[in-house]
């Protein structure tokens, strides 16, 4: 199984933030959405960044009360890490995990066209294994 298979099942959408944006906005948007991250925008329209849950605990830790004073772009982590929808989901897991990230823009010819977590692939890879032991049954049943 692939990227593209997650996304043809969660769907494509998108949150974003730009760097400007007060980290309060960002927060604001993780709750309202009910998702650990958002996609950090330059003034372009391009990847800058990810703004997670993790760094607001880690910003917190550092600057305390002053955290709710700092821009996203102040916090963010920078070195974004992205893959393709063709890319194998075992690939990605093992990446995620060796790098210890939760989360992955997916981009197709220079464009962002979703975004994949490890929950979303982990429940890939159950129902993956799931499919495998149904099938492995029904060959037995035989």
């Amino acid at each position: 199984m692939t990227v593209a298979s997650i996304l043809k099942n969660k769907g494509r959408e998108i949150f974003t933030v730009t760097a400007d944006e007060p980290v309060t906005t960002a927060i604001a948007v993780l709750c309202a959405k009910r998702i650990g991250a958002v996609v950090v925008l330059d003034d372009k329209g391009s990847i800058a960044g990810i703004f997670s849950e993790r760094d607001v605990i880690h910003a917190m830790n550092t600057h305390g009360k002053a955290v709710f004073d700092k821009r996203v772009g102040d916090l963010m982590t920078r070195n974004v890490v992205t893959c393709t929808p063709a890319e194998p989901i075992a690939g990605i897991m093992g990446m995620m995990t060796a790098q210890r990230f939760r989360h992955v823009p997916v981009v197709e010819e220079g464009r962002m066209i979703g975004v994949i977590s490890i929950g979303d692939v982990v429940k890939s890879r159950i129902a993956e294994a799931q499919a495998e032991v149904d099938a492995l049954r029904q060959y037995i049943a035989l």
